[in-house]
């Protein structure tokens, strides 16, 4: 059975969409930059250990790293999930778990990297905006997609309306991403594309805005 880190920074609403998929992978782990993360409280609750590195305490990002990489490795994980961790890791962290390091966007990524996906997204005038589960590379929010989720966006819709609706997405794919990593079924190819193994061909397409068949 596979082994797994999550790092969180605040509510954990991820990583507790995770505890709760009943996965078949052995949380070792949940650890937080923030002593004050209130998902720590919830980690607890599954029965989960939990730590903390607090980022405060560290006068820089190498040294936070250093100190957050030897916690990691002490609990040998096959596979660390970034559930709502607010820190930008350094090169030298992400290819120490290159292959083994995921993250979760809320965005179809490549569009929309970085913060403030919704109100950027809604600025733009998008149709359909969604989430992505990718692995970790140096370049933020460049790496290997392995799942994506779209959804509408509606008339009406504020920052905080289309957040919530996209959220729900990232509850249903991520765990699902981490499945998929636990069963072996996630290659890498030469060209940097993901492939899923076994996957079952759907032709389906979400059109926004739509109207009934004529």
């Amino acid at each position: 059975m596979k082994s797994v880190v999550i790092l969180i920074s605040g509510r954990g609403s991820n990583m507790q969409a995770i505890l709760e998929a009943k996965l078949p992978v052995k949380i070792a782990a949940v650890i937080s930059s923030n002593p004050a993360a209130h998902g720590l409280e919830t980690a607890r609750q599954h029965g989960v250990s939990v730590a903390v590195v607090n980022h405060r305490e560290h006068d820089s990002r190498e040294a936070f790293d250093a100190e957050l990489m030897a916690k990691i490795d002490g609990f040998a994980p096959d596979l660390l999930v970034l559930a709502g961790f607010m820190r930008i890791l350094t090169p030298g962290f992400v290819r120490h778990y290159a292959g083994r390091l995921i993250n979760i966007h809320p965005s179809l990524l490549p569009a929309f990297s970085g913060l403030g996906t919704h109100a950027r997204a809604l600025a733009e005038g998008v149709k359909i905006h969604g989430c992505t589960a990718h692995f970790v590379t140096p370049d933020l929010d460049k790496g290997p997609i392995i799942v994506q989720a779209a959804v509408p966006v509606l008339p009406g819709d504020t920052e905080e309306i289309l957040a919530a609706r996209v959220l729900e997405q990232e509850h249903l794919i991520y765990p699902q991403a981490i499945r998929w990593f636990a069963e072996g079924r996630l290659s890498l190819m030469p060209n940097g594309c993901v492939v899923l193994q076994n996957q079952q061909a759907v032709a389906a397409a979400l059109v926004s805005p739509s109207e009934p068949p004529q």
